[in-house]
């Protein structure tokens, strides 16, 4: 098993911790921050038995626990490290900072990842001596109930980097999604942003409620979207699959596009639309309450979708 090193263990970082420690790799937290490891320990604590009775556990909760260490100090976190996994705030300077540390104290054959979600890895790691072994592994938080991870390299991040990245995160249970090279956003936030553009365009226009917009994705694309991606929806969608499909409908989408080519901002009158139908559905002292609901529902739907993939197949 392999020896992770987990340097921020704040909201991310602890949910790496028990997505590493619940495959069976040796884990240390560091955080500048010296009561966070702590904290992410007793969260590991609280979850553990939740997913146990899930299903998502393949030993007690007690023998994952123990496999999380909390070390005082950098260089006793990185010491051994295989695989360092970095999850300091989006700060280029910060990052920048922290991975010449990391470079200079982690062994020569540690993988160093970043859980970036929007910093390009060229923007931290140009000027490191061994930039080869650096690149962003972004996680859908959090990651031990969401398997999908890009794996985002750098123009100088070795293939070898690369390969052993995804390696390591499919034998945890990931879905990695390796980028070819770098871009802006990577794949997960341009996909997102672009369903939340029409999103604030279609409530700012007043063509629907923020719920009927929730509804259409909860109760109809998403239902499709839990076991398939875009690509295989309308690869079934035509009875010729895929180019039937765009034979048939990308004349629908090709004017569509034409409306779409205006920018509302997120941050303008809409927001007060937006803001007002949430707190009216969700007050804001209930928030709390409900991510553990959405935990709680995404582990049901987990254990379903294996449930599924061995009763009926991939």
């Amino acid at each position: 098993m392999a020896r992770i090193a987990i340097v921020g263990a704040g909201f991310v970082g602890r949910a790496w911790a028990i997505t590493f420690a619940r495959a069976g790799h040796d884990v240390a937290l560091w955080d500048d921050n010296a009561a966070a490891p702590a904290k992410a320990v007793a969260f590991a604590r609280d979850m553990l038995p939740e997913l146990a009775a899930n299903g998502l556990l393949a030993g007690p909760p007690e023998e994952v626990l123990a496999r999380l260490t909390i070390e005082a100090e950098l260089e006793a976190a990185l010491a051994s490290a295989d695989h360092v996994q970095e999850n300091a705030p989006e700060e280029l300077a910060l990052k920048t900072a922290l991975f010449a540390r990391l470079d200079a104290l982690a062994p020569r054959a540690a993988v160093i990842a970043s859980s970036s979600s929007a910093i390009l890895p060229s923007k931290f790691t140009e000027a490191l001596a061994d930039r080869h072994r650096c690149l962003v592994a972004h996680p859908i938080n959090p990651p031990y109930l969401v398997p999908a991870t890009e794996v985002v390299p750098a123009p100088w991040t070795s293939p070898e980097t690369v390969e052993r990245t995804r390696a390591l995160l499919l034998s945890v249970g990931q879905a990695p999604i390796v980028m070819r090279r770098e871009l802006d956003g990577f794949i997960m936030n341009r996909l997102q942003g672009a369903l939340l553009e029409e999103a604030f365009r279609l409530v700012a226009d007043g063509y629907a409620s923020v719920e009927d917009i929730d509804a259409g994705i909860r109760d109809g694309l998403a239902l499709r979207w839990s076991f398939m991606g875009p690509f295989e929806t309308i690869d079934l969608n035509a009875p010729g699959g895929v180019r039937d499909y765009v034979a048939r409908y990308q004349a629908i989408y090709v004017d569509l596009f034409q409306q779409m080519q205006r920018r509302v901002d997120w941050g303008g009158e809409v927001l007060d639309i937006v803001e007002r139908e949430r707190r009216r559905l969700l007050p804001e002292e209930s928030i709390g309450e409900r991510l553990k609901w959405r935990d709680r529902r995404l582990m049901a739907l987990i254990a379903q979708k294996r449930r599924a993939a061995r009763e009926i197949g991939e």
